[in-house]
């Protein structure tokens, strides 16, 4: 039996019908199909596969990114946020050109990481607003392409924005709601140290926070991550002398100086080896304030070590190191009558008049957190189990 006979499909607009045929007549079509030509099919797909983007300006640009996160503990945001600025501007124009999938996913994940350094920079830069505009940015890209570790990324910069205006409750909820998208990631290992430990140390959840620092450890024992200082604004996952550092920050919220100091020797050498300036100014204002902390105080040692982050100038101005030093001479003024305490008061008052660091440590939002830590400190002085008035003043 021979196959029923097919009409052709109609050419589209034009004004043929298909009529089926009388029982038994014989069909003829209404009009003849229009082929399109070989040139045509070539045209369409050359037109369909065509890009402004070739593979190696997208290596150019990861080029770019790349060189972005190696240059910034040396150079700050305030330096590159201009060249991550024109990158950004650059990517969208290619973006909003025709390019086949695998280029087009290449430039959305561009964009997002380029958004995301932006965003980094504005942190460390106090520009909170600004800041989540671009994490805001960065994560919808970033989940157009379904790129789940820089998301946690992204989420991890938005608990430290929260966690630098004072926000902590939001902190610990930006960094649980990264870690809700993959909780044994190696990014994860940045949300629960950076994120989760250092929040819930500064609410006094010490239970809390050292949960998460163990949390962190693990995560990196079990990705065997690098053993030394990687890049605080790296997409790659944290480096365990950076979840060390962070722990060490965690106990000083919680006035553990001796664990503040044993975290802080574990990773003193590969702290001071490191080209970063911001770490080692870090560490070193965290054992300063945890020396003022218990019931012996060493404020001359203190002092020493406050000063020597001043004469070295701290690397570029960034909000974590200019408030932390400022918290150093909060947590010592009850003995501003020592010289070495006045010492360092004139010290930082001369490291602050540099403009770009006078603007961060005199941002109205500083000073509200400094009010706002005055009146936590007085709220928590003689409760038991809350973290004592002095050692609060220093870090909240």
């Amino acid at each position: 039996m021979s196959p029923p006979q097919v009409a052709p499909l109609p050419v589209p607009g034009s004004a043929a019908q298909y009529q089926p045929p009388a029982s038994g007549a014989q069909f003829t079509p209404l009009s003849t199909p229009e082929w399109e030509s070989s040139l045509d099919i070539a045209k369409r797909l050359n037109a369909t596969t065509s890009s402004n983007t070739d593979p190696a300006t997208v290596s150019v640009l990861e080029q770019g990114v790349a060189d972005l996160v190696a240059r910034y503990e040396t150079e700050g945001p305030h330096r590159l946020a201009p060249e991550a600025v024109d990158l950004r501007n650059f990517i969208q124009d290619r973006l909003e050109g025709q390019q086949p999938p695998r280029q087009r996913e290449a430039l959305f994940r561009l964009a997002a990481q380029a958004s995301g350094l932006l965003g980094y920079m504005a942190v460390n830069a106090g520009r909170e607003v600004v800041a989540e505009a671009y994490c805001k940015e960065a994560e919808e890209l970033a989940k157009e392409i379904a790129d789940r570790a820089l998301i946690m990324w992204v989420q991890g910069t938005r608990s430290l924005n929260a966690y630098y205006a004072g926000h902590y409750d939001e902190a610990v909820q930006w960094a649980e709601a990264g870690l809700q998208i993959a909780p044994n990631h190696p990014q994860a290992i940045r949300l629960q140290s950076n994120g989760r430990a250092r929040a819930l140390g500064k609410l006094g959840d010490r239970p809390g926070a050292e949960r998460a620092i163990a949390a962190a450890e693990e995560l990196s024992s079990d990705h065997q991550v690098a053993v030394g200082l990687t890049s605080c604004i790296s997409f790659e996952p944290y480096g365990m002398a950076r979840t060390l550092a962070n722990a060490a920050t965690v106990h000083v919220a919680l006035a553990n100086a001796p664990q503040v100091l044993a975290y802080a020797d574990q990773i003193d050498e590969l702290v001071e080896q490191s080209d970063s300036a911001w770490s080692q100014a870090l560490v070193r204002l965290d054992v300063a304030t945890a020396l003022l902390a218990g019931p012996r105080p060493d404020v001359e040692h203190a002092m020493v070590l406050g000063r020597q982050v001043l004469e070295a100038g701290g690397g570029p101005p960034i909000r974590s190191v200019v408030q932390r030093a400022g918290e150093l001479y909060a947590g010592a003024s009850r003995w501003q009558d020592l010289p070495a305490v006045r010492e360092y008061d004139d010290a930082l008052r001369s490291w602050q008049s540099a403009p770009q660091t006078r603007d961060l440590a005199t941002s109205a939002k500083m000073a509200c957190l400094t009010e706002q830590t005055r009146r936590a400190a007085n709220a928590a002085h003689s409760r038991p189990g809350r973290i004592s008035s002095h050692s609060s003043a220093q870090h909240n």
